[in-house]
């Protein structure tokens, strides 16, 4: 979209009442930074390839390597990303580390997601 296709009022005029209301709904700026960040964490393909493997099921490390075809390091330090936004959890099965979404949250995110660029 060009910069002229965007529609503009023909005159200034402000609707106090809706600003308002608005207004009195608006998180803090912390909340919204926060908010930015956990978004910024969902730009990056690799990230997003992880999470979609992990919404499909628990996987340790080395599953989500070989799968991906990328090495181990490169996936630690992406779920360590993931891991420090609340986007993943693991749990510890004797010697194996295996991954999994934080909460269902996570999971409706990556549908929505989906389900937008396909419309």
């Amino acid at each position: 979209m060009a910069v002229n296709d965007v529609e503009c009022c023909d005159f200034y005029q402000v609707h106090e009442d809706v600003v308002k209301s608005v207004r009195e709904k608006m998180p803090d700026e912390d909340r919204l930074y926060d908010l930015a960040e956990v978004f910024k964490v969902f730009g990056d393909s690799t990230r997003i390839k992880i999470l979609y493997v992990l919404s499909e099921s628990e996987m340790c490390v080395c599953d989500i390597a070989q799968l991906l075809n990328m090495n181990q390091s490169a996936i630690s330090h992406q779920l360590r990303i993931l891991k420090q936004n609340g986007l993943v959890k693991n749990r510890r099965e004797g010697r194996a580390v295996f991954y999994s979404l934080a909460d269902g949250h996570v999971k409706t995110i990556m549908r929505q997601g989906m389900e937008h660029i396909l419309e």
